[in-house]
């Protein structure tokens, strides 16, 4: 086959083709009798698992796992794809203790506070907490309370306040320091309650997407594996 045969099947180019095999992402190819590259179903099949791969590795990734493959080092593409599916697996997690952290928030909001922004001792009795624990909480990125310029004393606006309210209401609820730093992260991203709803929605879709998109990826790489170890 030639350059454009391939390129045919998926609308890219011939120059695309041959770039691909000087990446290596393509096997090696004879040269005809002129010099034309001379390309098999094995390369057909090497150009499928590269553009299905690319879908849920990215280009970069997906290009280490054909080079790996076609250098003959199967276990360092294993690795790599490996890699993806576990760290898609965190990914995965988060979100899901984010969509648990919402849930269990109360339905009424917070009482917004009256008057100047509270000290650590009178957020401690608003909260009916130790004031160390504060402390700590902005230690864990979960509270950003300022500072007065002349004394350095912290100082609780009503945006630390609210995300004081829901720490104790989440730390009740069993959860830890981290996943609280990153719902009140992820909360503070998305704009608020409902629009972080939207964006935990939106996310679970992008996961769902990804994770199709890796079986396939790994449907076409074990298609060219096959292809690769026939006698």
């Amino acid at each position: 086959m030639r350059p454009i045969d391939l390129a045919r099947e998926h609308d890219l180019s011939a120059q695309a083709i041959r770039n691909y095999g000087d990446a290596g992402i393509l096997p090696a190819t004879e040269r005809a009798e002129t010099g034309y590259r001379r390309y098999t179903p094995l390369h057909a099949q090497a150009l499928r698992a590269f553009l299905a791969l690319r879908k849920g590795h990215g280009h970069q990734r997906a290009m280490e796992i054909m080079r790996a493959v076609n250098r003959g080092d199967t276990d360092a593409a294993y690795r790599l794809v490996d890699a993806a599916h576990v760290a898609l697996v965190a990914e995965r997690d988060t979100r899901t203790e984010a969509a648990a952290a919402l849930d269990s928030l109360a339905t009424t909001a917070p009482a917004p506070i009256r008057g100047p922004d509270l000290t650590v001792g009178e957020l401690g009795r608003r909260l009916s907490i130790h004031p160390a624990t504060l402390r700590a909480w902005e230690d864990e990125g979960i509270l950003h309370p300022a500072r007065e310029r002349a004394t350095g004393y912290r100082r609780y606006g009503p945006g630390c306040v609210r995300d004081a309210e829901i720490a104790r209401q989440l730390r009740r609820g069993g959860y830890g320091l981290r996943q609280v730093a990153q719902f009140i992260g992820s909360l503070h991203e998305a704009g608020g309650a409902e629009a972080l709803r939207d964006f935990l929605d939106s996310w679970q879709r992008r996961l769902t997407r990804r994770s199709r998109d890796l079986l396939a990826g790994a449907a076409q790489l074990d298609a060219y594996l096959t292809l690769l170890t026939r006698p």
